[in-house]
């Protein structure tokens, strides 16, 4: 059966939004999901954003949900990335530092499975974006850390 595109995710997300990207629209990409990317978008949403949203009652904007393999591709990922198993979200909150999302996401005991502050640099708070992803079927490892060009991947601090 298709995936409806226009249907909610969870209260606060729709797949819509999971779906958009600007560069699938540029370059032609089809970025459709199936079901079992469906279900995992609506278990990370479920189970990691729909608290984030509940605990900063503020709006979360959305820049990069569900990407299938072309699309992860283009933009530079891996054929395995998460993204493509519509286990991951990368956004941030409006009015709240990117570094205090983090913080909170890390004490909070959600079940993430990583969770990256990219393209932070270190001192300003609100550079980057968050990323978060999440395993339904499998135990979620908690990893966190941090990532930019200039040093790459750093685990086990924000």
């Amino acid at each position: 059966m298709p995936v409806d595109p226009h249907q909610r995710l969870s209260e606060h997300f729709s797949l819509a939004e999971f779906l958009k990207s600007d560069t699938a629209t540029r370059r032609g990409i089809r970025n459709i999901c199936n079901e079992a990317q469906l279900a995992a978008m609506q278990a990370l949403c479920r189970d990691v954003l729909e608290p984030m949203r509940r605990h900063f009652v503020q709006p979360m904007r959305t820049t990069s949900g569900f990407r299938s393999v072309p699309l992860c591709l283009a933009v530079g990922s891996s054929k395995t990335s998460q993204h493509a198993r519509g286990e991951a979200w990368d956004g941030e909150i409006a009015g709240v530092s990117n570094r205090d999302v983090a913080g909170w996401l890390v004490a909070s005991g959600l079940p993430f499975d990583q969770l990256i502050l990219e393209g932070y640099d270190g001192t300003d708070p609100n550079s980057g974006w968050i990323h978060v992803s999440h395993k339904a079927a499998l135990p979620n490892r908690g990893m966190y850390g941090t990532w930019n060009k200039r040093r790459g991947y750093r685990w086990g601090s924000l």
